[in-house]
């Protein structure tokens, strides 16, 4: 139930919002009787499943995510604290990074990444990218 809160907390909060401006539009003179608890209902029925499709994908993308990194493989994570061009971090056993509770974790980087910000790397192997820096640095 935590995980749910903690990937599903703001679609909540923006179905709630939904279902308040719902309320109030069928509670108004003009709407047939009735309409309140139609659209309640039909409202409150659609952002259920759509806030439960999206953590059904969410949690299918996480455990996919988990497995690929555990396997030794590459992830690429969205990095929301560096606003410049490129602003993913290549995340694999290899450069030092560490799953611990659905948070990849490294003693170097100050900011853990949830898994569920993170998808498979289909590209160049980091260790090849991290040279072709070094060199370029060298230069």
């Amino acid at each position: 139930m935590e995980l749910f809160l903690e990937l599903e907390a703001v679609y909540i909060a923006i179905a709630i919002f939904i279902l308040s401006i719902t309320a109030v539009v069928t509670t108004r003179e003009f709407m047939p009787k009735g309409a309140f608890k139609k659209g309640m209902i039909a409202v409150g029925l659609v952002m259920s499943i759509m806030v439960g499709f999206h953590y059904t994908i969410t949690i299918k993308r996480m455990n996919g995510v988990e497995e690929i990194f555990n396997s030794g493989e590459t992830v690429i994570c969205e990095n929301k604290m560096r606003r410049t061009i490129s602003r993913s971090v290549l995340l694999s056993k290899k450069l030092g990074w560490r799953l611990e509770d659905h948070l990849f974790k490294h003693d170097d980087y100050e900011r853990d990444f949830h898994t569920s910000r993170c998808v498979d790397w289909i590209g160049s192997d980091p260790q090849i990218e991290e040279e072709s820096k070094q060199k370029e640095q060298n230069k």
